[in-house]
């Protein structure tokens, strides 16, 4: 597809902050790009994205782009697939999660330990998925 010149992932994470799992969606997404995959992944600013930001919309027309929504209107990937194409991997929180969201904070301070475990779960999803998307692009 895009061949073995391809190094990062771009991650569209949702930007909502009126759910539990948009801020685990960018606090998986920040673990990632700075714990899990720092070299393989970078991110891209839904709301500048959104707004024409021509750096982040042409990134994602080159590069892979994985959407992480938080809940199933799928804002990220809807924007991503509007200006850039279709993205390579698209995951949804509360897919993930399911119920184990509902004791989750829309906070990040003074998080619970639900709130950590699910973050970690998200994350190990997307390196997972920043995996793949890196395996079949340099075959």
């Amino acid at each position: 597809m895009m061949g073995s010149e391809i190094t990062k992932v771009g991650i569209v994470s949702c930007s909502g902050e009126s759910i539990a799992e948009g801020t685990i969606s960018r606090l998986a997404t920040r673990r990632v790009l700075e714990v899990l995959r720092p070299d393989r992944t970078v991110t891209i600013c839904l709301p500048l994205f959104v707004a024409g930001n021509e750096g982040e919309r042409n990134f994602a027309k080159t590069h892979p782009t994985i959407a992480i929504d938080g809940c199933a209107k799928q804002c990220a990937r809807w924007g991503t697939e509007q200006h850039s194409g279709p993205v390579n991997g698209a995951l949804v929180v509360s897919d993930i999660l399911g119920t184990a969201a509902t004791g989750c904070s829309r906070s990040s301070r003074g998080a619970s330990k639900a709130d950590k475990d699910a973050v970690s779960t998200v994350a190990e999803h997307i390196a997972a998925e920043v995996d793949r998307i890196l395996a079949e692009t340099t075959r």
